[in-house]
């Protein structure tokens, strides 16, 4: 923690990673504010690794995007716009939020080497500072606080592992399948048209249900048909994610429908 590697690429939401040492930030430690997760405020989908598709479920919608098939936890219909977060950055209670935001403003990165994993902070997080609630080090040792949200970290490391296992395995299987959903627009002549709010991959049951049996049973073996069926069980969550936000966009045009010009 003492060294300063060079590190290379981004990661999602955090602005201003610097690896975590004593000769930096001594001194600096977490303040409590309000609305912690305020920067999800624009993110419609957020990464989500394996072992959260069974609690995430119940939630949103999780599917599979991109030539690597990374799953995401769906949070939006529209980009730029996270339906379970207000306006004013506070989180719905009830929704469940992936690893992937909480162990915010904590990450690992590879140095630019790729040998090994170093712990930064967001050094831009509002709730980084001086004089904290919580300080990162007590003396020369790393705070209890620190020592947590290390091995969360590393916990997450672990998942990210096994979720790249999980794909790999899925994808030799040919199991992925591209779909969309789709809501209906009605015109004013009485007609509607089809507006695509998402392409996606997601695990074709047919093909799963059809596989042979040694394939099924490896899949079993490797712990990966509990997550499957709970990414399948997720999309039922579509018509909600797409109904939050259309009421968001109703309530938002009213809004400016009352408003009072200027001049």
């Amino acid at each position: 923690m003492s060294a300063e590697p060079q590190l290379s690429g981004q990661v999602m939401f955090y602005r201003q990673p610097e690896p975590l040492s004593i000769e930096k930030h001594r001194g600096l430690g977490v303040k409590r504010v309000d609305r912690p997760f305020q920067f999800l405020l624009n993110a419609h989908v957020v990464p989500i690794t394996v072992n959260e598709f069974g609690v995430a479920a119940g939630s949103f919608p999780v599917i599979f995007a991109g030539a690597t098939k990374t799953p995401l936890a769906v949070m939006g219909a529209r980009s730029g716009e996270n339906v379970f977060v207000s306006p004013q950055g506070e989180v719905d209670p009830e929704v469940y939020l992936p690893a992937f935001a909480r162990r915010y403003p904590f990450v690992f990165a590879a140095d630019t080497s790729g040998e090994r994993l170093v712990l930064c902070i967001d050094r831009a997080a509002p709730m980084i500072g001086e004089n904290p609630d919580v300080p990162l080090f007590n003396g020369n040792e790393p705070s209890q606080y620190t020592q947590e949200a290390m091995e969360f970290c590393k916990e997450f490391e672990r998942h990210r592992r096994t979720t790249e296992n999980f794909l790999a395995l899925v994808t030799e299987m040919n199991l992925f399948e591209q779909k969309s959903v789709s809501i209906a627009n009605r015109r004013p002549d009485g007609t509607e048209e089809q507006q695509v709010v998402a392409e996606y991959f997601a695990i074709d049951e047919e093909k799963l249900t059809n596989l042979p049996n040694d394939q099924f049973m490896r899949l079993k073996d490797n712990g990966a048909l509990g997550p499957m069926y709970a990414h399948m069980v997720s999309l039922l969550q579509w018509p909600k994610v797409i109904q939050r936000a259309m009421y968001r966009f109703q309530a938002m045009t009213e809004a400016n429908r009352g408003a009072t010009p200027l001049g």
